[in-house]
């Protein structure tokens, strides 16, 4: 029902007062991502009965959100359910009537340093954010799943736990759910935190875990995105040279820690932007309101500096789009800007997702418009503007943030450097991953010389693909014996710099709802799933467990362009 807001409060008061009854699920799925979709799925193909209850108003979270550029090592590795995603994709792609503004021919094989459209596998891994929302909203309008959409758990007192295992949750619209099994899904872990499960925010020093590349990394400078790749040293002060004048805005005065030393902070957020460059379905780069060009001081001297690789991440999706991503060292990251979103109220999350909005709206305005940035920079940058027909509901713009790290869990086993670069084995493998170790900077600080650098943006290869822990989904023994964590799984900060790439998320979230319904059946907490019984079920519905069982398809190598 859609009460106004007094309705909606009395509907909540005689909610807990009356006792209404609660909807009821075997399989409770928190959050609309592609984790949750997926996990709801695989619930359904099993049998159960399953919904998915979230705030978000689209489904599909990122992927569907702007990500159309999919950053995924070795594809050979990505099977069962994620895998037919991309297979929908190949499918919508083959025909004709998908070509609104290009040819199919003329898109050709564009791709990450392979095809992007694999003939013989029928997958296809470069899409429009509209093309990946409609295959979510298929995949549940096919098996009949339900959907609620712009529920937000009531994060103070919304879950009911009797003993270890979580009853029911509530929303701040009142409405109740009740399940046997519950996955949360979000990219915050909102649900997993009000159940009282473990959890981590920020990077962990090298000693938690015995990880190199751990806490910290000042005079690490790996990719681009860093002020080292100028021809010239930057001064941070508003007059160069001269701490009295003050502090540019977009810096940290604050000594950036020690190297190697554990911190609270996450890695820069922002939207992947989808643009396009075809006039009759470009929306021009507009003035935000609260547009302060003092925001950008920092990136008229970089231009200065010689910076000439603006359009470096602006990487071609169909029908003359883009997902246009961070490059460089001062771009479409906000970085710093992001330390309390993990933790923060809703009303203090969305005031963090206007201020990255508006941010990133004067970045494309400043540089179209400002007479600091080289002419013909300008000229470029006018040319490309919003697409009128990518998230129609929200002017152009993406209704999903890039939460690149939020909560982490501390569950049954953590994930770690040294599993992903196979110093030590993985037990109870329930899926693959294979990126690069990836994170974005996390801190602009001044050097002890005086000038201003980026800090937290590394790239470590791994040793090829790795196994992925089940004990990285579940909680510790006693805490929820009921409860399922796909995205914000148990790992270091520096291990989900490679595990939170959105087809590992599928991955996760088929394995999860896999275990959810064999916990269900089996009558028991989600660890004591036998992993024997787990393994059979998931190679049965085409998950890669291991790299003995990868999809036979050619040799393919990890992305040519990093940055995810």
């Amino acid at each position: 029902m859609n009460y106004p807001k007094f309705g909606r409060w009395l509907a909540a008061l005689c909610l807990g007062t009356v006792g209404l009854r609660a909807a009821e699920f075997d399989v409770v799925v928190y959050g609309g991502t592609s984790a949750g979709v997926i996990a709801a799925v695989q619930a359904k193909a099993m049998g159960k009965s399953v919904v998915v209850v979230g705030p978000d108003k689209h489904l599909g979270g990122l992927t569907s959100g702007g990500l159309g550029w999919t950053d995924t090592g070795n594809k050979a590795v990505i099977g069962g359910l994620a895998r037919e995603f991309y297979q929908r994709v190949w499918k919508h792609y083959d025909g004709e009537g998908a070509w609104r503004f290009q040819k199919k021919t003329e898109y050709g094989n564009k791709g990450q340093g392979t095809a992007a459209i694999d003939g013989a596998q029928r997958t296809m891994w470069i899409f429009e954010p509209s093309v990946a929302e409609k295959i979510f909203d298929d995949l549940v309008r096919e098996r009949g799943i339900p959907v609620h959409r712009d529920e937000w758990l009531d994060r103070a007192k919304g879950v009911r736990k009797t003993g270890a295992r979580i009853a029911s949750i509530t929303m701040l619209s009142g409405k109740t759910y009740t399940g046997k099994m519950f996955i949360d899904a979000t990219y915050e872990g909102d649900l997993m935190a009000a159940a009282g499960v473990d959890y981590h925010v920020g990077r962990e020093g090298k000693a938690t875990y015995g990880e190199d590349w751990a806490g910290v990394q000042t005079g690490v400078l790996h990719h681009r995105h860093h002020f080292g790749v100028l021809k010239e040293k930057i001064s941070p002060y508003v007059v160069p040279g001269d701490p009295k004048s003050g502090v540019l805005p977009r810096i940290n005065p604050a000594h950036p820690g020690e190297y190697g030393a554990g911190d609270n902070k996450v890695q820069a957020y922002c939207y992947r932007m989808c643009l396009t460059n075809v006039p009759e379905n470009r929306i021009p780069f507009a003035k935000p309101e609260g547009y302060d060009p003092k925001q950008y001081e920092l990136l008229a001297r970089i231009y200065a500096a010689g910076w000439t690789e603006t359009f470096g991440k602006f990487d071609p999706i169909p029908n003359h789009k883009t997902d246009t991503n961070n490059h460089g060292p001062f771009s479409t990251d906000n970085i710093g800007m992001n330390y309390d979103y993990p933790e923060a109220s809703y009303e203090r999350r969305k005031q963090i997702l206007k201020e990255h909005e508006t941010y990133q709206k004067g970045w494309l305005y400043f540089i179209t418009t400002d007479p600091r940035v080289p002419a013909d920079v300008r000229a470029k940058m006018s040319a490309w503007g919003l697409p009128k027909d990518e998230f129609k509901d929200n002017g152009g713009w993406s209704h999903q943030i890039y939460v690149r790290e939020a909560r982490r869990m501390i569950g049954r086993y953590v994930m770690t450097e040294n599993e992903l670069l196979q110093k030590r084995p993985t037990p109870e493998s329930v899926g693959m991953g294979s990126y690069t170790i990836d994170s974005h900077n996390v801190q602009r600080y001044i050097t002890p010389e005086g000038y201003v650098q980026n800090e937290g943006d590394i790239g470590v290869p791994t040793k090829g693909p790795y196994e992925i822990a089940y004990g990285s989904l579940v909680p510790k023994r006693g805490q929820a014996e009921n409860l399922l964590v796909p995205v914000c799984v148990s790992s270091s900060h520096i291990a989900f710099g490679s595990i939170r790439m959105e087809p590992v998320f599928m991955i996760l979230g088929q394995s999860a709802a896999t275990a959810a319904v064999l916990a269900i059946d089996g009558k028991m907490a989600v660890q004591d799933v036998p992993y024997a019984k787990l393994k059979e079920r998931l190679l049965a519905d085409g998950q890669i467990l291991t790299m003995a069982g990868a999809i036979q398809a050619p040799a393919e190598t990890q992305a040519g362009k990093k940055g995810e």
